[in-house]
């Protein structure tokens, strides 16, 4: 592979040409090649390796500092997993906002961070963490421009969380029908893409009504919201991490027999809902929510590329949903390896398709001119 000015000028086959035979030629090898990798969910100011319920809690007191070393140290760790690119969720501090002017500031090879800043909810409901309060249709608009002013995308708090002790998501949805399509046609006529934080069916009928760009989470998905999303081309991004890690540590959270066989029956139904999405033509999306309890940045990639495979996406459309798919849908300039094209890519001692069960550690990252050896 040719590489001239951060692009790839050519690719070769065979042997190098005499011509580059020389002591400037920079040769990085590796069994495998690929684009760089997407997270597509997480939250950089979280540290997901961080299990004590009560620590996590007063970290959210913590300064500015705290909050942005663990933001640093969680770009280095999804950069050492081979990610290149990563979307924030959300914060309430603006630690994505900040990290994300770092990485596009810094001289160093470090991944591209998009970011929405907040998010907005409705008064009281959940998202504290990471979203504004909006409740009447002029604090709704008001909110939108304001954010959108820094913000990447918008994120959208549509529905709670999940009640794993009932197998159910609390609360109604945070905004209704008409809301939802206010505030997904406000974003999109000033040009940006909406993401909206849902699951349960109740949320996800107005998720699909709406016309969101993308839902996150998802789970308790139907069939005949997979239609619509596949009809509409809306973005599932399914996050399998933070209810498997419940699900395999029980004895971390406490969880009774009849609550890790909720999240049992919730992980089975949100792996064939993959496979009938796959089907249909849903675009899905790796993001593994990184910075939940127990989901650690990097890593958990790896963990969403895997559970695609294992509900039943072949290999090909898993490392899509982790490359090439999210840069199309947010308008990212492509890192396929094509000529033409900037260099995003990564080296992997192995073939995934060969051997799905390696450890995924990249032996080298390389963006533009610059590379790294892990």
């Amino acid at each position: 592979m040719l590489i001239e000015d951060g692009s790839i000028k050519d690719i070769l086959t065979g042997e190098l040409p005499p011509e580059f035979k020389s002591d400037d030629v920079l040769t990085e090898r590796a069994a495998y090649i690929m684009p760089g990798l997407v997270e597509a969910h997480c939250h950089l100011f979280l540290d997901g390796g961080e299990l004590d319920f009560k620590k996590r809690s007063e970290y959210l007191k913590a300064d500015e500092n705290e909050m942005l070393a663990v933001a640093r140290r969680n770009v280095e760790a999804s950069l050492a997993t081979g990610i290149t690119l990563i979307r924030d969720a959300g914060d309430k501090w603006g630690i994505n906002h900040r990290i994300r002017e770092e990485t596009a500031a810094s001289d160093e090879l470090v991944p591209e961070v998009r970011s929405p800043g907040l998010g907005i909810r409705k008064p009281k409901r959940y998202g504290g963490f990471m979203a504004r309060e909006v409740e009447t249709k002029d604090e709704i608009l008001a909110a939108i421009k304001d954010l959108l002013k820094t913000g990447d995308e918008l994120k959208i708090l549509l529905t709670g969380i999940i009640d794993f002790e009932t197998g159910t998501v609390k609360g109604k949805p945070q905004f209704d029908v008409d809301e939802a399509k206010l505030i997904v046609a406000t974003a999109h006529d000033l040009g940006y893409r909406t993401f909206a934080h849902c699951s349960g069916l109740a949320g996800l009928d107005v998720a699909a009504a709406a016309g969101v760009d993308s839902v996150e989470h998802g789970f308790f998905m139907t069939r005949d919201i997979l239609e619509i999303l596949a009809e509409k081309q809306i973005a599932w991004v399914p996050t399998f991490s933070p209810v498997h890690f419940q699900w395999a540590r029980p004895e971390i959270v406490g969880w009774s027999e009849e609550s890790v066989d909720n999240l049992r029956r919730i992980l089975d139904s949100h792996s064939e809902h993959i496979k009938i999405a796959d089907e249909l033509g849903v675009p899905v999306v790796v993001g593994s929510d990184a910075g939940s309890h127990g989901v650690r940045h990097g890593s958990a990639v790896i963990d969403e590329i895997k559970f695609l495979v294992e509900a039943g996406m072949s290999m090909a459309k898993a490392l899509n949903a982790a490359t090439s798919l999210p840069r199309r849908l947010w308008g990212n300039t492509s890192a396929d390896i094509k000529p033409g094209h900037k260099v995003e890519i990564i080296g992997l001692p192995e073939s995934p398709f060969e051997n799905p069960a390696m450890s995924w550690q990249p032996s080298w990252v390389m963006m533009g001119n610059d590379s790294i050896t892990l």
